[in-house]
């Protein structure tokens, strides 16, 4: 699918829509070369230290994380509403058990800039280098936090993701704003 680089900032409403509504794609290899593929709804982008950054969690007992950690690098591809199924299948099953590319019927490629897959059918993709990392520390969270998401510990590790290029296809902006009428998870 033929993209073209774009700002980081292009499409700022239509990803943050995407995240908060079916989930957006974070990729990333394991040690042995393996593409990975896990549904995010959490995130953020912003601009840190002089550089757009991508903010990420990802909790320790996700095969992700040690994707991240091995290399480094990781993608935020921002799905169609329309592939709301396959967001699912990233979100439900571990990359530990299955091919979560093959299991979900999404195609992937190398990144451009980083040591990390792209989900190609994605109209939106960010290719990040992760450049700092932190534990989410549970007493320094409201209890309306701790109760919410951390009923059962396993907190996240937030990466900052410097992001190096940010990709898009011509019709971004319209993949994007279709209305699927297929269920959503």
């Amino acid at each position: 699918m033929a993209r073209q680089k774009i700002r980081y900032s292009d499409h700022y409403a239509a990803v943050m829509r995407a995240m908060t509504s079916h989930g957006l794609l974070l990729g990333s290899y394991d040690a042995a070369g393996k593409p990975n593929a896990m549904a995010i709804g959490w995130g953020a982008i912003g601009h840190i230290w002089g550089a757009p950054v991508w903010m990420v969690l990802v909790r320790p007992s996700r095969y992700t994380h040690t994707g991240i950690e091995h290399t480094g690098c990781f993608t935020v591809n921002v799905p169609t509403e329309a592939m709301g199924m396959a967001v699912a299948v990233c979100g439900t099953r571990s990359g530990r058990d299955i091919d979560k590319f093959a299991e979900a019927g999404l195609a992937h490629e190398p990144a451009a800039g980083v040591l990390a897959p792209r989900v190609a059918d994605c109209p939106i993709i960010y290719e990040c280098r992760v450049v700092h990392s932190h534990e989410v520390l549970p007493d320094r969270l409201t209890h309306e936090i701790l109760d919410s998401a951390y009923r059962d510990g396993d907190y996240h590790r937030v990466y900052y993701g410097k992001i190096l290029a940010a990709w898009a296809t011509p019709d971004a902006a319209e993949r994007l704003a279709e209305r699927s009428d297929s269920p959503q998870p």
